[in-house]
């Protein structure tokens, strides 16, 4: 009796391998048609499925919980997103969680020569940033104002620059909010806790990861302020959210 239940377990396990083997060959195979050095201009509805929904199962198999609160002010319509930066999976996460606002997020280009997902970012509109050359960065901030304005996609993006794992929030970069300026559309600000605590609690441990919505700047307070302005506010309350953890 026992070894025939174990016998059924090995079966059901194998064929879970199967399938999420199958997925990822799936997913693997489409990505070949998304060029990884390409600008687009336009989200894929398909390739924009196949993100957060091949996410959504990664998130399940890494035991990751998630808890949001301030949905509520996040408003109608496009908007850039300002969050801090703590992991790898920020990002991830918060494209599944935020995943009907369909964000495009500015990252650093070594993202899009990750295998397979490299791809796939480029087909929902992601923008690398060269963070090196002031010209090349202005092209990208330039690239997010026009995605925002004609209604493509929201834009996320880290004004810290990179990771950062402290409770203190890294000197803002303010040139990212000249694409909200740019296109016309409001600030969100949230913080994102628990992703660098991912790593060491698989497997044995559940993760809870926890995205508050802060507040939202509004267009029309956005078109009346400096970038400077708008970083100084959103490090203000950001910093004021992550004391208290």
């Amino acid at each position: 009796m026992l070894l025939q239940i174990l016998l059924i377990l090995l079966f059901v396990f194998l064929g879970i391998v199967g399938l999420l083997a199958l997925c990822l060959l799936f997913v693997a195979v489409c990505s070949l048609f998304a060029d990884r050095n390409k600008v687009y201009d336009k989200d894929s509805a398909f390739f924009r499925f196949l993100l957060v929904y091949s996410t959504a199962i990664a998130r399940v198999l890494l035991r990751i919980k998630i808890k949001t609160t301030g949905l509520e002010k996040i408003p109608e319509g496009r908007f850039l997103l300002v969050c801090n930066h703590r992991s790898k999976f920020d990002p991830i996460l918060t494209w599944l969680e935020l995943r009907k606002y369909k964000l495009a997020f500015i990252s650093k280009p070594e993202n899009f020569k990750v295998p397979i997902y490299g791809r796939i970012i480029r087909k929902c509109c992601f923008m690398a940033i060269d963070r090196e050359n002031p010209r090349n960065a202005a092209k990208t901030i330039n690239q997010a104002a026009k995605l925002l304005s004609g209604g493509e996609v929201s834009v996320a993006v880290y004004p810290e620059g990179t990771r950062n794992t402290e409770k203190e929030l890294l000197p803002f970069h303010n040139a990212v909010f000249k694409s909200a300026i740019k296109a016309k559309v409001p600030v969100v600000i949230m913080t994102v806790k628990g992703t660098d605590d991912i790593h060491k609690k698989y497997p044995l441990h559940r993760s809870v990861v926890k995205m508050d919505i802060l507040d939202t700047i509004s267009a029309e307070k956005v078109a009346k302020m400096k970038t400077a302005e708008i970083g100084d506010y959103a490090y203000e309350i950001m910093s004021g959210n992550l004391k208290f953890e």
